[in-house]
């Protein structure tokens, strides 16, 4: 069985992406381990001469890389990533380099009618950063719209054909997983490229 970590991409005590992560947890436990991770307790971004990252992002990084695929779910502020999903990606790219070569399923829930469609096209530009280096699984876009109301009082979906979808795009994403694990030729080259990578000396 598989192992994946899902992200919660807020902060945010009542967040519905945090919902969405708890149903797939739930719905597909039969057919893969996924254990939540959360962001809030991260502090935010700063760099440091001597790179210090807190022991939570560290945390963070040894479960992503023994983690054979990650979920993330972002929300949507302002028609973007929030702050704090990109902080928090921030220091799982400071030091340390986790995501390379990692398969990667976004997931994203709001209030609205878009469902983070711009969050999660701006999260792919970050994932695929010189830094980060995902494996992000393309062409599979979940967008929960009206979020406030897409639950149950038991957690699951209330739209059928948003859950049929959902069901597809993870058997999609199990399939990514395997064909990724068999492209890892130049993972080890990927990984001290990212290690080496430094914007201040990029001309």
């Amino acid at each position: 069985m598989k192992k994946f970590v899902a992200i919660v991409g807020s902060n945010s005590k009542s967040s519905t992406n945090r919902k969405l992560l708890q149903y797939m947890q739930n719905h597909f436990k039969k057919e893969a381990q996924i254990e939540l991770i959360e962001i809030k307790d991260l502090p935010i971004f700063k760099k440091s001469k001597e790179k210090t990252v807190p022991e939570r992002a560290k945390e963070m990084a040894k479960k992503v890389e023994k983690a054979d695929g990650v979920i993330i779910g972002t929300p949507e502020y302002d028609h973007s990533v929030p702050a704090v999903l990109l902080s928090a990606l921030a220091w799982l790219s400071y030091g340390q380099h986790p995501f390379v070569d990692k398969p990667v399923m976004i997931t994203g829930a709001s209030y609205g009618s878009l469902g983070s469609s711009r969050a999660q096209a701006q999260l792919r530009q970050v994932l695929d950063s010189p830094e980060i280096k995902a494996r992000i699984m393309p062409s599979s876009e979940f967008l929960l719209a009206h979020s406030l109301q897409a639950f149950d009082d038991n957690g699951n979906l209330n739209d059928k054909e948003a859950a049929k979808q959902l069901d597809g795009l993870f058997q999609d994403f199990l399939k990514f997983v395997e064909i990724s694990g068999k492209l890892n030729n130049a993972t080890a080259a990927n990984k001290q490229k990212a290690a080496d990578f430094n914007w201040e000396d990029n001309k």
